[in-house]
């Protein structure tokens, strides 16, 4: 904004002269960047996967879709108890505090007094005469009791404090939106890390049961080898299965644990707190069979860091205003009234009243470019808040687009997972009738079982990857945060 001195001392003169019809001065703020909001008009985001996805509103409570009680009961105890949250909310009842600060500063400050002095002095007269005696004694007590009010109001000509209640109004909306990013973030963590705990509980208990199947051949092996019908190589290549099987027990019992204290810390418990709750296996959640997404211009609107970005833009452009104001002089009403008298019973009578109210004008009128400067430095923070809010808006662009490229092919993979698995237990079934009838050897069976056990392990992952993949397209797309009273 460029600034003209000797128009706005004009501007200051003329303002004085309309007996406080006051002004505003600096940048009315219009919205945000156009250059930031050409993703508004688009109908649908790049990335859509051709299958799945429905361009209707997102629900906000997205975790419901998984039909899941224990997921919803963990997400509900992080939204009250998490400590992230707690600080998000202890931000945002500070920063509310602080606008209803600067609106009570636009109102007059009145204050009570009242005093009692007692005093004595010396006779003055008596000291210039050198009469030690008479100094003694001299004139008193002197007594003076006092009550009153004063009261200031600096008169907002120029706007300078309703541009500093209309930053700090935009602030507090960011405060807020700040903590809706807040519970997106957090739910999303919870449903990820319940996801993981329930695709390491289903993957254990297929290892444990591979490692039974697999102990039950070895009995069996190592009795016909007391029989003779086994050599000592089926037996040793049977061991090998049994230990490799069960080494893969040892890391996803650790990761289990892992995801348990997670879970318990994320929704404000001690480590271990959840391990009864959550100790029984269950499967996956159900995917939904389709994803609503709505559109860019939706998920722009209700991404909560956008809405914090551009708050925080509303709230830079009001301080320059805040700043220019400095320029301009400052009006501010001074008055007192009260009582004053040398008997406290004779305070409050009509002789004893007095009353004073003066005008008090103050113009810093030669500050050598300090408020120059200010209001340089408080344009410059626009343009950073201007352009951190077009890097939110690209990046949140960005991050749905990739959110939905990744699901979109995660779905692919795993309807490939799936034919995997069926091809390699049709191709086990067959080879144990084969070695039953004698006609396939160990090792083939060995192959096939592995070779099944792994296509069984991939599919639990990647259905577990997949719904992961969907909890961090409903984080991409902003949702699942509510609207705090007050």
């Amino acid at each position: 904004m460029m600034f003209n001195r000797p128009s706005c001392f004009a501007l200051a003169a003329a303002a004085l002269l309309s007996a406080l019809s006051g002004c505003t001065v600096g940048p009315d703020y219009h919205g945000a960047p156009p250059d930031a909001q050409y993703a508004r008009s688009s109908a649908s985001f790049v990335r859509t996967p051709a299958a799945g996805t429905t361009a209707t509103p997102a629900p906000n409570q997205w975790w419901l879709a998984f039909n899941d009680p224990q997921l919803n009961d963990l997400i509900a105890a992080a939204f009250a108890h998490s400590p992230d949250v707690h600080i998000a909310q202890a931000r945002l009842r500070e920063s509310r505090s602080q606008l209803q600060q600067q609106r009570a500063d636009a109102l007059p400050k009145v204050a009570g007094n009242a005093a009692a002095v007692r005093m004595r002095s010396p006779d003055l007269s008596a000291l210039s005469s050198g009469s030690s005696s008479a100094a003694s004694s001299g004139r008193g007590p002197l007594q003076l009791y006092t009550a009153g009010f004063d009261a200031t109001w600096e008169i907002d000509l120029f706007g300078g404090t309703r541009r500093a209640i209309e930053a700090a109004s935009a602030d507090a909306e960011a405060v807020d939106a700040d903590l809706a990013d807040t519970q997106v973030s957090l739910a999303a963590e919870v449903a990820q890390a319940y996801i993981e705990l329930r695709d390491q509980q289903t993957r254990l208990e297929l290892a444990q049961r591979q490692a039974e199947t697999e102990q039950k051949m070895l009995t069996l092996t190592q009795q016909r080898r007391e029989r003779g019908t086994a050599p000592d190589l089926d037996v040793e290549r049977l061991t090998t299965q049994v230990e490799n099987t069960r080494a893969t027990l040892i890391p996803l019992d650790a990761q289990l644990t892992d995801s348990l204290d997670r879970l318990a810390v994320l929704t404000g418990r001690e480590p271990g707190a959840l391990d009864q709750q959550l100790a029984g296996v269950r499967p996956l959640p159900a995917l939904p069979g389709t994803v609503a997404i709505g559109d860019p211009s939706a998920m722009l609107q209700q991404r909560p860091d956008i809405r914090a970005a551009e708050r925080r833009l509303a709230s830079s452009n009001a301080q320059i205003g805040e700043h220019i104001a400095d320029f301009f002089p400052k009006v501010t009403l001074l008055g007192d009234i009260g009582f004053s008298a040398s008997d406290p019973g004779h305070l409050v009578r009509k002789n004893n009243f007095s009353w004073i109210g003066a005008p008090y004008l103050q113009w810093n009128a030669f500050d050598f470019g300090r408020t120059l400067g200010s209001v340089h430095a408080a344009e410059a923070s626009r343009d950073e808040a201007e352009a951190r809010y077009t890097k939110a808006v690209l990046g949140a662009l960005q991050d749905a687009n990739s959110s939905l490229s990744r699901y979109g092919h995660q779905r692919e993979h795993v309807v490939t997972l799936q034919k995997v698995e069926a091809s390699a237990s049709h191709s086990a079934t067959l080879m144990r009738q084969r070695y039953s009838a004698g006609v396939a050897t160990l090792i083939d069976l060995l192959d096939t079982q592995r070779e099944e056990f792994t296509a069984q392990q991939s599919v639990v992952a990647g259905q577990a990857e997949l719904l992961k993949d969907f909890v961090s397209l409903q984080k991409s797309l902003g949702i699942g945060w509510q609207a705090q009273q007050g």
